[in-house]
């Protein structure tokens, strides 16, 4: 297949391109590099340096689907501007989709996100679980999500959207470079390696085992092989959504433990109150991916630990 991966050059996009390239698909990316990074953007693909809504510049009747990952995703940003969040977010995937129709490309997948669901209180988040964002963030990708159901039916589109929980872990060299960084294993293991004074764990009062959040953790190379499996599955006219998750917890004192026995530093955690907002457990069901597209994933938060330690070890 001829594919364009908007968000290309990101954490995650790098890794889905990287996988693409693979299994033997022509990939172009499309990126503005404003959170991305210009040497991650893999030998093999096309590289369009722009926004979203320059898509209908690079697309025509060649292409067979766009992978959507571009996206602003900084929960507190989009509450101190959630304009940023309506441009960015739906307004850019609107432009993507007018593109899409007026080149004829009828397939997509979706990059999505567990925020959809905001303070979920089930054991496991399930696909049928009522959608109730908390911040201007989910409810931006809810907003697409909704557009996509309706571009189905309306057009015939075949979208998929991947509900991401927790992502971590990297590639060989392709990792984590956030800017803030706001995921735990990164940093945690900036602790490790002394780009940090300790780790800090908001909360010890949630009603857990360890008294600490808990979280699904996903592995970027197991959510990169979900994002495939999706191409697959897509179907003219039918918007299809699947969490995408372990279906286990992993607290954030487990986390700090998994990345002493990985890394054999004895790293300081400080403990802080709860920040706002933060969810006791949220954790995915699986299921439905499993059953649908034949989809589990296969590393553990060890691995995950141990593959970021590994990537930032090399780019030192």
């Amino acid at each position: 297949m001829k594919l364009l991966v908007t968000g290309g050059a990101g954490y995650i996009g790098s890794v889905v391109t990287e996988q693409l390239l693979g299994a033997g698909h022509q990939v172009e990316v499309l990126d503005d590099l404003s959170t991305g990074h210009r040497d991650a953007v893999l030998e093999g693909a096309a590289w369009h340096h722009g926004s979203i809504t320059e898509a209908g510049e690079i697309l025509d009747e060649s292409f067979d689907a766009v992978i959507h990952l571009a996206a602003r995703s900084l929960v507190g940003e989009s509450v101190a501007h959630p304009e940023r969040y309506w441009h960015g977010n739906i307004v850019a995937t609107l432009a993507l989709l007018d593109a899409m129709r007026d080149a004829g490309v009828k397939r997509m997948v979706f990059s999505s996100t567990a925020a959809v669901y905001g303070d979920a209180e089930a054991a496991q988040i399930t696909e049928d679980l009522p959608t109730a964002p908390t911040n201007p963030y989910g409810a931006s990708k809810l907003a697409i999500d909704h557009m996509l159901s309706a571009e189905a039916t309306a057009h015939g589109l075949a979208a998929v959207s991947l509900r991401y929980f927790n992502v971590a872990g990297a590639s060989g060299s392709l990792r984590e470079r956030h800017d803030p960084e706001t995921h735990l294993i990164p940093n945690v293991l900036k602790a490790a390696r002394d780009d940090a004074p300790h780790a800090t764990i908001f909360g010890t009062d949630y009603p857990t085992e360890d008294g600490t959040a808990v979280r699904d953790y996903i592995h970027v190379r197991d959510l990169a092989e979900a994002h495939l499996a999706a191409l697959d599955y897509a179907e003219l006219s039918r918007h299809a959504i699947f969490n995408l998750g372990t279906g286990t917890g992993t607290s954030v004192r487990e986390v700090i433990d998994a990345v002493r026995e990985v890394t054999g530093v004895n790293i300081e955690a400080v403990e802080q109150d709860r920040r706002s907002g933060d969810p006791a457990v949220l954790v995915a069901s699986g299921a439905r991916a499993a059953a649908e597209l034949g989809w589990r994933p296969t590393r553990d938060v060890r691995q995950m630990v141990a593959d970021a330690w590994t990537a930032g070890a090399e780019h030192r």
